[in-house]
């Protein structure tokens, strides 16, 4: 069960990279089919690992086990970005969001 979601997980944060699996394996310091075998369930990464891997994707652990943030890069590069506004930025872009939300 947690592989399946484990594997599923990483595969779909890998491509929202878009980055191959070989290519993320190598930049990982692994052998080239590390990621692949981790995504078709024949592997599993130490908490160490797990953890490189979290880094390379630009989220936290706690990113990759919450199914509610479909894209945990963006929402990161989103909140890096937020953190960066003033009251009255931050005030405009929360009438934006909720505008979002009674168009959808």
């Amino acid at each position: 069960m947690y592989e399946d979601f484990f594997a599923e997980r990483l595969a779909s944060l890998r491509e929202q990279k878009n980055v191959s699996a070989r290519e993320m394996s190598l930049s990982l310091g692994q052998n080239s089919s590390y990621i692949n075998r981790i995504e078709n369930k024949q592997a599993f990464p130490s908490m160490q690992s797990f953890f490189y891997i979290c880094e390379y994707l630009g989220i936290s652990p706690k990113d990759f086990f919450d199914t509610d943030i479909q894209n945990p890069t963006k929402l990161t590069e989103l909140t890096n970005e937020l953190k960066k506004l003033n009251d009255m930025q931050l005030n405009a872009l929360i009438s934006v969001a909720k505008s979002f939300q009674h168009n959808f």
